[in-house]
């Protein structure tokens, strides 16, 4: 089949809108085209990502691809949809299985050696990856904190090969748990896991939370005043 489906998330403020990611092999002269209002770094991804599916020996189609990063008017930016991107291309070249691209939510950077590099606004692209009730592939460098939304899936991956054994059935991904790389490291048992609360634990006091999401994603002070009664 000569056409892929896959899902990622864009960035845009302190939410992580849903993206299509659809890819198009056709006959024709070959070419390389992204749509769908890329900015300069996904623009960028088409060298990054032929390079990593040539060092990776799997084949470049010489043939005109199109990738639509659907709604075409949500900006796209950053490299966090080269990994869905090439991951399209292998599908709709036969190269691997395309069943189990739909369960899943994809992003992460690719090195010219098909490494996977570290991206940001994972904590908020998988919120709303686990809310869709897809689980979430990424980079191991994001890992931590993609897994501090506890009721998501994370797949920490290293490279498209692993993501690709993966798909063909060969060397699953784990599944990340936070507690136990905290146990771990304290080598302690479960049943001592920190817990740390969370502002769903806040009832009402919306503006006050929104504060605080606000200058925690922008890093930003803040101080807070508490009228005395």
């Amino acid at each position: 089949m000569p056409l892929a489906v896959l899902y990622s998330r864009a960035i845009a403020g302190m939410e992580a809108p849903l993206v299509t990611v659809e890819v198009h092999i056709a006959n024709g002269l070959p070419g390389f085209t992204i749509v769908g209002l890329p900015e300069a770094e996904v623009k960028e991804s088409k060298d990054r990502v032929r390079a990593a599916l040539q060092n990776t020996r799997f084949e470049f189609p010489p043939r005109r691809i199109t990738v639509n990063l659907a709604p075409a008017d949500l900006p796209k930016e950053s490299g966090r949809f080269d990994l869905p991107i090439a991951l399209g291309i292998l599908a709709a070249t036969g190269q691997i299985p395309s069943d189990k691209l739909g369960h899943y939510e994809w992003a992460g950077e690719l090195a010219l050696t098909g490494e996977l590099r570290a991206i940001r606004g994972a904590l908020a692209m998988t919120y709303g990856a686990a809310r869709s009730g897809r689980s979430f592939v990424l980079p191991e460098q994001n890992a931590a904190e993609a897994a501090l939304v506890r009721e998501a899936a994370v797949y920490p991956a290293t490279s498209l090969l692993q993501i690709c054994a993966h798909l063909a059935g060969r060397e699953p991904l784990q599944l990340y748990s936070l507690h136990a790389e905290r146990d771990a490291g304290t080598g302690e048992g479960e049943g001592s896991a920190l817990r740390y609360p969370g502002m769903e634990e806040v009832k009402g006091q919306a503006q006050a939370k929104r504060a605080l999401e606000i200058a925690a994603a922008g890093s930003h002070s803040l101080l807070t005043l508490c009228p005395i009664i």
